[in-house]
């Protein structure tokens, strides 16, 4: 598979590393529980179809970037470095 870095180009898979979901849950406050601190720091969900996800170009320029894909397919629907994202 290979994607295309709006920085370097296309880029074979390898040089990415994907980093987890673009879309983060609510910091826990000061007094919150320790299952909600578990729950914040361990529990993810792994959505089936279209998502966005953080990953990192470390074999290449260094950019994160936020890559909108269906985990279904892997079909890449949009690439773009985490600065210039739009609000979800």
């Amino acid at each position: 598979m290979r994607l295309t870095c709006p920085l370097c180009g296309e880029r074979d898979l390898r040089e990415f590393t994907p980093r987890g979901s673009a879309v983060f849950a609510d910091r826990p406050g000061p007094e919150a529980s320790p299952e909600d601190w578990n729950a914040y720091l361990h529990l993810r969900d792994n959505p089936e179809g279209p998502t966005r996800e953080l990953w990192w170009h470390g074999a290449g320029c260094g950019c994160w970037l936020i890559v909108a894909r269906d985990t279904r397919t892997h079909e890449i629907f949009a690439l773009t470095p985490v600065g210039e994202a739009p609000a979800p």
